[in-house]
């Protein structure tokens, strides 16, 4: 059996792998009878093959996903300040199941391979260059625990003992040693700004922009809507708060079907993702039937629509069905958020005011 890959995108050795991984080889689609004449060893391991390829066939290049690629890459282009001047960071801002933190990985990760590839593994002063870091924060970050996370991505020995401060230096140490040009914080939404430690680390990250000669690139959920931009300031001292002012807001759109580009792109995402499956009884165009009841369990969120193609995946192998079908992925149980808002997408579409089955010039 093929294990899964061990590692954590917050340590520069996980994300090394992440980046250097090389596509995994799509296993080959083998027919009903090719399935039959297959050993009982065989077919376990032709099955646990198809199983981790489902789980990990890749990343589809949404238009949403290409869209704030496209601001990234004018926001990094034009933070080749000097050391003197402020960088503006961008920040992927948008509910949950859409996407954010692969659309954040991915970037980073082409990111560190132009790098690489222009600059090569070691800086001119013999350190091991390190493009890119990236941590995620939890429900109680301090500053300590923020600069101490940001330390460890790099392996620095000194995380334990040191006080804040002192882990803010080997941060800068270490950004600067290692010609770090971007960096990655996730999850910046567990910053509460209603208590004290919150408000200090959303100022600590004002200090890192200014002092660490990198590109932030922050992700969190629904931070418009938690006053974040307003560095959690009311009435007339809003205008004091800087965020608004450093931060770009990149939103993520979930797939709609109420307009003529919105179906096109539910179709070509099915599409893309269809072109994947490694099913004896899958045959191309049989997932674009689907559509309507691809997006009824979905609303359109990126997360849950693979997350239905995966487990649906699993279950059409362990049964013998071979192929995704209403009656196969009607037993598929999705996340809450989904399986409450399906039945008002199922009457809308019913009563015809959504559709994707409609077709539309590709």
């Amino acid at each position: 059996m093929r294990q899964p890959q061990q590692f954590s995108l917050s340590r520069k050795e996980g994300w090394r792998r992440y980046v250097d991984a090389p596509p995994r080889q799509r296993p080959d689609a083998l027919t009903r009878s090719q399935l039959a004449a297959l050993g009982t060893q065989a077919a376990d391991d032709y099955n646990d093959a198809r199983h981790d390829w489902h789980a990990n066939f890749g990343i589809v290049a949404t238009p949403q996903l290409a869209a704030i690629h496209d601001e990234l890459d004018q926001i990094v282009a034009s933070n080749r300040q000097d050391g003197d001047r402020i960088r503006s960071a961008a920040v992927i801002d948008a509910l949950p199941g859409l996407g954010k933190t692969t659309t954040a990985n991915l970037y980073g990760r082409d990111f560190d391979r132009q790098q690489m590839r222009r600059l090569g593994e070691q800086t001119d002063a013999g350190h091991q260059r390190i493009s890119v870091f990236r941590v995620g924060l939890t429900s109680n970050t301090t500053l300590r625990t923020l600069n101490r996370m940001i330390c460890e991505f790099y392996g620095h020995p000194a995380t334990d003992r040191a006080n804040a401060a002192t882990l803010a230096s080997h941060a800068l140490d270490c950004v600067l040693s290692c010609e770090t040009q971007l960096g990655i914080i996730d999850d910046v939404h567990f910053i509460d700004l209603d208590r004290r430690d919150g408000l200090a680390v959303s100022n600590h990250l004002k200090w890192l922009a200014n002092e660490l000669p990198v590109t932030f690139i922050y992700v969190g959920v629904g931070l418009a809507e938690r006053r974040f931009f307003a560095d959690g300031l009311t009435g007339k001292n809003v205008v004091l708060a800087q965020t608004a002012r450093r931060w770009t807001r990149l939103g993520v759109d979930a797939f709609r079907l109420d307009t003529d580009q919105g179906r096109r792109h539910w179709r070509s995402l099915i599409k893309a993702t269809e072109r994947q499956l490694v099913l004896a009884e899958h045959r191309p165009g049989m997932l674009v039937l689907l559509a309507d009841y691809l997006f009824e369990r979905t609303s359109g969120h990126i997360g849950s629509y693979f997350t239905l193609l995966m487990r649906g995946c699993y279950r059409a192998i362990r049964t013998g069905d071979e192929a995704l079908t209403c009656d196969l992925l009607d037993d598929v149980r999705l996340d809450e958020a989904s399986e409450q808002a399906r039945k008002q997408l199922a009457a809308a579409i019913a009563h015809g005011h959504l559709s994707a089955s409609t077709e539309v010039a590709s």
